[in-house]
């Protein structure tokens, strides 16, 4: 027989190496299809990895309540109220951070008046501020005006309550620092003007509140003219 004419065994020998090498080359190709998907899980998981390392380390926890206290602590004498002369610790009682810079993610302003007896009440300047640490509390003054600026690094609720609490002036229905309510005098909270039940220091800060606190008799407190708003400066 010649070798142009393979006789059966070896046209049965060819088809068998002709088999073996599909198998072969059948088996590569599902360790290749194998290897791609592993290779694809790899680079998943790595980068779902290294996106989790890279947020945890550039995005440190802010120190920001979810939840503002709604409560008011600290003093209770009556005014004037200077502002602390340790920040760190009235805005920790207060439970907020104090931050390296002004916070940019939320970035409001709210207004507040204070009368006791008929005369106004200053919210005294750097409320919040600790300048010589060069540190700041999301949470604070600038200046005397009763401009209490909200700047912080994450969005969140705010309160009178932590600010009172950075003031260390103590507040609930029935007293505001020394100031306490009895038959003849009251505490009344207003927010543009419209008179707010309850404790004061639950009052939440929203973008241009006027916030008033109006202690005294019927007599005193009808001399007062309860703001409705603030003229707010461009910018603020």
């Amino acid at each position: 027989m010649s070798a142009q004419n393979p006789g059966p065994s070896g046209r049965r020998a060819r088809a068998a190496a002709l088999r073996a090498a599909e198998a072969r080359r059948a088996r590569r190709r599902r360790w290749l299809v194998r290897g791609m998907i592993g290779l694809v899980l790899a680079v998943v998981v790595g980068g779902i990895a290294v996106v989790i390392a890279t947020n945890q380390g550039s995005s440190p926890p802010s120190g920001v309540p979810a939840q503002p206290r709604t409560t008011a602590e600290g003093r209770t004498t009556p005014p004037p109220w200077d502002a602390p002369a340790d920040v760190a610790a009235a805005v920790k009682t207060a439970g907020l951070p104090m931050l390296g810079a002004e916070g940019t993610a939320l970035h409001i302003h709210a207004h507040l008046d204070v009368y006791a007896d008929g005369q106004p009440v200053t919210v005294p300047a750097l409320i919040g501020v600790d300048e010589s640490a060069q540190r700041i509390s999301p949470l604070h003054t600038h200046d005397t005006t009763g401009v209490i600026h909200v700047e912080s690094p994450v969005n969140a609720d705010f309160s009178l309550g932590q600010f009172l609490t950075e003031w260390q002036v103590s507040a609930s229905a029935d007293h505001l620092g020394g100031l306490r309510t009895d038959a003849t005098h009251t505490l009344t909270a207003y927010v543009d003007g419209k008179s707010v039940g309850g404790d004061p220091a639950a009052i939440l800060l929203h973008a241009h509140d006027e916030i008033a606190l109006v202690y005294g008799t019927a007599a005193e407190n009808a001399t007062v003219t309860v703001p409705s708003g603030y003229n707010w400066p461009s910018g603020l």
